[in-house]
């Protein structure tokens, strides 16, 4: 059992988000420890694209904060390197196939899983196309989160066969960011997942109050929250630390 997996044990999971390198890299480094004090079993670290293609506008506006404050790819690796001497909480990396393929592909792979991070999410890598990325996280130790969407129906099934570490399950077509209701039949998606495998799904894009990720959770087996905390760091600069802390409490609460 990967340490991904062993974070959904005994419990729903809490899995917040952040761009790294907005406000800055140090606040973003202090945000992972208030977030694992709060509770939070995982926490997906953005890195940072020009095109982000599945954001919405909040998410958006945190890359661009981030790349025209001078973060890159190298200056996130170091950060994980001092994030990593003081905690051991699951870390998975959410970004572009692009940053990974103009990095090197097996170049970034190996110093994602050197330092210490556990998976990769590449929402823009479709399934069928998701071979020459896989082939390499597997050889390094790395899961590659897999995406399941609501107009997935048949191939939820043939996604969740191969999956490894956890299951996202995006609950909303369109891109990230807050919503004032979620409609799609959550229950429905996870249940077929459930059929071929036991690797945990957590549902996200969307959640952004205690009570959406409640009742995500009666059904899901952890939610994922982004832009709403994107937002508290785009409100706060860099003194977002402890009202991104108060939030995430209240939702690893309801959950």
């Amino acid at each position: 059992m990967s340490k991904i997996q062993k974070a959904f044990e005994g419990k729903k999971a809490f899995i917040p988000f952040i761009t790294c390198g907005d406000p800055n890299l140090e606040t973003t480094e202090q945000l992972v420890y208030a977030m694992e004090r709060a509770g939070a079993s995982l926490i997906e670290l953005g890195i940072p694209f020009s095109d982000p293609t599945a954001e919405g506008p909040v998410i958006q506006g945190a890359n661009l904060r981030a790349l025209s404050g001078g973060v890159t790819t190298d200056k996130i690796f170091d950060l994980v390197v001092k994030i990593r001497k003081n905690t051991a909480i699951p870390l998975v990396f959410m970004t572009y196939a692009n940053v990974v393929f103009s990095y090197g592909t097996e170049r970034f792979i190996k110093r994602a899983a050197e330092i210490g991070m556990d998976g990769l999410i590449l929402p823009d890598v479709p399934f069928e196309e998701k071979e020459e990325f896989d082939r390499v996280c597997r050889e390094y130790g790395l899961d590659l989160i897999s995406l399941i969407a609501p107009t997935s129906h048949d191939r939820i099934r043939m996604i969740a066969k191969e999956a490894s570490g956890f299951i996202y399950c995006v609950s909303s077509l369109g891109v990230t960011g807050t919503r004032s209701a979620i409609t799609t039949d959550i229950g429905a998606m996870v249940g077929l997942v459930k059929e071929v495998t036991d690797v945990p799904c957590a549902v996200g894009f969307g959640i952004s109050t205690p009570e959406q990720a409640a009742k995500m959770c009666e059904s899901a087996d952890g939610a994922i929250v982004g832009s709403a905390i994107v937002k508290i760091c785009a409100e706060y600069g860099k003194d977002c630390v402890e009202k991104v802390e108060e939030y995430v409490k209240s939702m690893v609460g309801a959950i």
